[in-house]
């Protein structure tokens, strides 16, 4: 069972095996239809299937357990995917969730959980890779955004592993993505004077920031350093401000 509508909801998210069953009168998807919307029997909404297509729900049916029969009309494509790829340090459990949301509505492609020198090592035993913990954030992010697809999330042990990896790197290299690593302590330059770009890769480091390894790393890597300016920042504060300023970059605001 889902446990994500808790705030904004903008669109019912279905998984395909729940397509032909009935959701508990538990469900949160069941108390916020029929508890906060006040929906019946015969009622439409905006519905979506995660990973899918968006459109409308349908109550079919309120049984007599509480649970309800939803069938879904979904043949609209769902916003694009932001060409932006984010890798952030590892961070306490309950920031992880809070970025992971914020990313997922955002629209991101994809998010990078990443070892670092200078985090908490004790973050990285985190149990919400398998709990399910992160999955539900990104998809409430996706619910706020009325979006059903969600970021793809991979978690790298290391920075240097994750460079070495260049996840972001295809076939296609006509078109270098930007390559910014946020650091407010040692910059190269400033964010707010880099140039357009058709995609783009940021990496936001832990509270404690970058150490002057992986500050080498980076460079080697062909990252620049930027800055946001002379105050620190919480992690998933400079995640959500560094990919609104970079969407600006890529054109996703004109």
């Amino acid at each position: 069972m889902f446990l994500w509508y808790t705030v904004l909801v903008n669109i019912i998210l279905l998984e395909e095996h729940e397509l032909g069953r009935s959701l508990s009168r538990r469900d949160e998807r069941t108390i916020h239809l029929v508890k906060v919307l006040h929906k019946k029997a015969g009622d439409v909404f905006e519905a979506g299937i995660l990973g899918g297509m968006k459109g409308t729900g349908k109550i079919e049916k309120i049984n007599f357990d509480g649970s309800v029969f939803i069938t879904v009309n979904a043949n609209e494509p769902p916003p694009s995917r932001l060409p932006l790829r984010v890798a952030v340090g590892f961070v306490r459990p309950i920031q992880i969730r809070r970025l992971l949301r914020d990313l997922s509505n955002i629209g991101v492609s994809a998010v990078d959980l990443v070892g670092t020198e200078l985090g908490e090592k004790s973050y990285r035993d985190t149990k919400l890779m398998d709990d399910g913990g992160a999955h539900a954030a990104l998809v409430e992010g996706a619910v706020q955004a009325r979006d059903t697809c969600i970021p793809a999330l991979t978690v790298y042990d290391s920075l240097d592993k994750w460079l070495r990896l260049a996840p972001w790197k295809s076939g296609d290299d006509r078109h270098s993505p930007l390559l910014a690593a946020m650091d407010n302590v040692r910059p190269e330059g400033s964010i707010f004077n880099i140039g357009t770009s058709r995609s783009a890769v940021l990496a936001v480091g832990p509270e404690r920031g970058w150490s002057d390894k992986e500050r080498e790393l980076f460079e080697h890597a062909g990252f620049l350093r930027l800055s946001m300016g002379n105050r620190a920042l919480r992690t998933e504060t400079a995640c959500a401000a560094a990919a609104a300023l970079v969407m600006g970059k890529i054109g996703e605001f004109a």
